[in-house]
């Protein structure tokens, strides 16, 4: 039955503020909590364990497991060697730390936290996902050029896919492709999961020096933040740039949230941008919200829009010598932090 012509009117109006109410939402994005976490160590990806409600962070020699609601430290994964990434497959019950110094992915019990074995995957192991439609674990093996996949049962690796480049983060689109950013090409690559190859690339220039992607499954876009201070915004099934957007600096990790159109990137330069969807070939930057210098790496938890990040306080940073030109901040001891922002 056709609505009448009040009630038209009524609905257009309705969509015509809910499409408005959106980026004010996304302005409100705060840092409403903050956890200290203590302990030494450097700090890479954030990950969550969405049947758990636990985060897990990368801190060089292992994982600290952290409860996303409390902030409570619940158990670590130890024997680590720069430590990067965390992958979870709910279905064996196991989970996959990557540790780019010694090319090993540790598999671990999600209950007890137990590691349950080693296995070697290439050069610079570094971001790390479960692909759905396969069922494999892939990591992004930085320096290698390659991928590593492995299966998550057994928690052997049973093939590697020459990737053309230093790979960064990986994304799944769950029907059997991944998609990587190259960082050294400034390029995604479209990886056939099942055949282990890579189909399809393209430039995605002026996104220099890519490192975290997302993804919009419904839209397939592809959000890819680069080091040069601008997303990337890709349309996977035409293979093609569709725009780009500014970003702050010094970012590592982009996560994207369905439920509001809400694209984000984490910068080290202590902001979180906040991107809104438009539509899909139109993006408009609605926040930059202060964060904490140093805090480049996120998760995001889709059911309740939070957005964690971490990092610490620092001291002056030594003189530059001729080794060390541009030498870092000393990270303040006891000061590392989970930082929790809310819309």
């Amino acid at each position: 039955m056709r609505p009448s012509s009040l009630v038209r009117s009524v609905i257009v109006l309705g969509l015509l503020a809910g499409a408005g109410a959106l980026p004010a939402a996304a302005q409100s994005y705060h840092v409403a909590r903050t956890f200290t976490l203590g302990g030494d160590g450097g700090w890479d990806y954030i990950a969550l364990d969405t049947a758990g409600h636990r985060l897990f962070i990368a801190r060089q020699d292992r994982i600290m497991v952290v409860s996303e609601d409390s902030g409570t430290v619940l158990g670590e994964i130890p024997g680590l060697n720069r430590a990067h990434g965390v992958a979870f497959d709910y279905a064996s019950g196991h989970g996959f730390a990557t540790s780019g110094a010694d090319s090993a992915v540790t598999m671990f019990d999600l209950r007890t936290l137990a590691v349950l074995g080693r296995t070697t995957a290439a050069v610079d192991d570094d971001a790390v996902l479960y692909d759905p439609a396969t069922r494999h674990v892939f990591t992004m093996n930085g320096d290698a050029g390659s991928s590593s996949v492995i299966d998550p049962v057994s928690g052997r690796r049973i093939g590697a896919i020459e990737l053309g480049g230093k790979p960064e983060f990986g994304v799944s689109a769950g029907d059997g492709k991944l998609y990587v950013n190259i960082e050294d090409k400034n390029e995604v690559a479209e990886v056939d999961a099942r055949a282990m190859r890579v189909v399809r690339r393209w430039s995605i220039a002026p996104c220099e020096a890519p490192s975290g992607l997302a993804i919009d499954r419904a839209h397939h876009r592809l959000f890819s933040v680069c080091r040069s201070g601008v997303m990337g915004v890709s349309d996977a099934a035409a293979g093609r740039l569709v725009t780009t957007v500014p970003i702050g600096r010094g970012v590592d990790a982009a996560r994207f949230d369905p439920g509001t159109q809400l694209a984000f990137a984490s910068n080290g330069d202590g902001t979180l941008t906040v991107v809104h969807e438009d539509a899909p070939d139109r993006y408009s930057v609605v926040a930059t919200v202060p964060t904490k210098p140093g805090a480049r790496t996120m998760e995001i938890d889709l059911g309740t829009h939070r957005i964690f990040t971490v990092s610490a306080d620092f001291g002056p940073a030594p003189a530059p010598t001729a080794e060390r030109p541009r030498p870092r901040p000393p990270v303040l001891p006891g000061t590392f932090a989970l930082l929790v922002l809310e819309p």
